[in-house]
């Protein structure tokens, strides 16, 4: 029986698939996928987890409401005009040198950031810490794809994907509790102990492509970078200065529309421009860099929209809107494994479609909240939105790369990237506005009804004799209009991020469906 069990083994051993190389080889590849992801975990975090601390902030470091914004804007900018040069700066210096020193610049950067005395200090440490930041997510994303072979790289983009999508939303539940528990610049000293175990892991495990000899692009990259900066300056200060009625805004929006096309006239006639011409024409690439503006939108806005929600008008505490958000990143988990385990045995196309109509779905459950409703709702529809983001997101990532050259990755991974930057600052600047002036429209319209017969038992046109009770009556009203106005804005801002990612649905079909790959599933 043992020798005829053996032959049985060796044979079930042989059907399967030889795994192929990876592009670059590493000695300890399970530990040195957790340095790379603890980095970009780490980054991705720091895009909200001052959020909250904000308020804690202001005081401190002398600022005001509108000024203590540079906080989140200078990283914003910074990590928007630092990502294009990634592609260059690895060939350049190798991508290992260059990994290592984002991640160092990053640690000294946030250490800096909690030392921080007045606003001017902590806005320029916000800014370097953003252009370190650049590097890290191109680079993390292109290290899980080089270190794996071709069929293991779909559950690399499926763990690296992971971290993207749940570090937004675990950012603001942390950066609550530490400064409440602790102090707001432990906000930014966690990333050290963090970061240098990060460190000390790639320092020892990470390779390195090598490196090529490449022409710098300056004037492409001064353009794209006052486009990208000058339009992330407009979509975060647009609100505050009260949007084209500002001449702030009006030069900024024009300085992005004029630096965009100039960017685009020398890419297209450049000898060599800093991003090559092959790369706009791999169609997955392209449609991938348009599905992620829509991603930016759409993931972002409701995780912008729901603290606020969840805190002003149903009276949660940070810690409990933190728990009832948290369903979301268990979704965007499941989904992100599954999508691993479904690639190479069905059309990416097709669960690509399924998520983003599974993403439409939990928008329109969202619609139908009201203030009258418990924390069910919000957990239900957060599991389901997070189900259609884990669909979605890493599919999309991994067709992407698919059908790119090994030596666009890095370059591929720095226009996507930048592409989600762009378009979840589009997404919150838009639904912010929206809300802002629906909460105006709504209010007006519901206040116009509030007559006699809408008030039973109470005589409007003469209760002004009660005098400071009149008062604390009409205050009450106002209070209630006012937070069934926002309750309507909110749901309008729901209802437009439904039909956004319905109306993107058809453009799945203009994917290309690679070459099918023997995908092994590690057990």
């Amino acid at each position: 029986m043992a020798s005829a069990a053996a032959p049985a083994r060796s044979g079930a051993a042989a059907a399967q698939p030889a795994l192929s190389k990876p592009l670059l080889a590493t000695s300890n590849r399970p530990l040195l996928t957790i340095g790379v992801m603890g980095a970009m975990v780490m980054q991705i975090l720091d895009t909200t987890i001052a959020n909250v601390a904000l308020p804690h902030m202001t005081a401190e470091l002398g600022a005001t409401n509108d000024t203590i914004t540079w906080v989140l804007t200078s990283y914003i900018v910074a990590t928007a005009i630092a990502l294009p040069a990634t592609g260059w700066l690895s060939d350049r210096l190798g991508s290992r040198n260059l990994f290592l020193i984002a991640v160092g610049g990053f640690i000294a950067a946030s250490a800096l950031c909690g030392t921080a005395v007045n606003l001017g200090e902590m806005v320029m440490f916000r800014a370097l810490q953003g252009i370190f930041a650049a590097f890290i997510n191109p680079l993390s994303q292109t290290a899980m794809i080089d270190i794996n072979p071709k069929e293991r790289q779909a559950q690399a983009m499926s763990v690296w994907g992971m971290g993207v999508m749940v570090g937004p939303i675990l950012g603001p539940v942390l950066g609550g509790y530490l400064t409440d528990n602790f102090n707001w610049r432990w906000v930014f000293y966690v990333n050290v102990p963090v970061g240098a175990l990060t460190f000390a892991i790639l320092w020892f495990l990470l390779p390195s492509r090598p490196k090529a000899e490449r022409s710098f692009d300056f004037t492409g990259f001064v353009f794209v970078g006052l486009a990208v900066s000058s339009f992330q300056l407009m979509l975060d200060r647009g609100q505050s200065q009260d949007w084209f009625s500002s001449w702030e805004i009006i030069i900024e929006g024009l300085i992005a529309i004029a630096s965009l096309w100039v960017a685009v006239v020398h890419f297209a006639t450049a000898e060599k421009p800093l991003f090559d011409r092959h790369l706009f024409k791999n169609r997955n690439l392209v449609m991938g860099m348009v599905f992620m503006v829509i991603i930016g939108i759409s993931t972002m806005a409701p995780m912008a929209l729901l603290p606020s929600m969840l805190q002003q008008l149903f009276g949660y505490s940070v810690v409990q809107t933190g728990e009832m958000m948290a369903p979301r990143g268990v979704g965007v988990l499941f989904t992100m494994w599954l999508a691993g385990r479904l690639l190479g045995k069905v059309d990416t196309r097709a669960v690509i479609a399924i998520g983003l109509i599974l993403f439409g779905w939990s928008l329109h459950m969202m619609a139908t909240w009201s203030l009258e409703m418990d924390f069910w709702p919000v957990i239900i529809s957060g599991f389901v939105q997070g189900l259609g983001m884990g669909l979605v997101f890493m599919p999309l990532n991994s067709l992407a790369f698919a059908t790119l050259e090994a030596h666009f990755r890095t370059d591929g991974s720095s226009l996507l990237n930048l592409m989600r930057s762009i378009g979840q600052s589009a997404g919150i600047s838009m639904v912010t506005v929206l809300l802002a002036r629906n909460i105006q429209v709504s209010h007006a319209d519901l206040a116009q009804h509030v007559t006699d017969k809408m008030v039973p038992g109470l005589n409007l046109t003469q209760i002004f004799q009660f005098g400071i009770v009149s008062d604390a009556v009409f205050e009450m009203m106002d209070g209630m209009i006012n937070k069934q106005a926002a309750m309507i804005a909110y749901i309008d801002d729901f209802y437009l991020m439904m039909w956004i990612t319905i109306g993107v649905l058809p453009l799945v079909l203009l994917l290309k469906k690679p070459a099918k790959i023997e995908v092994v599933h590690a057990e």
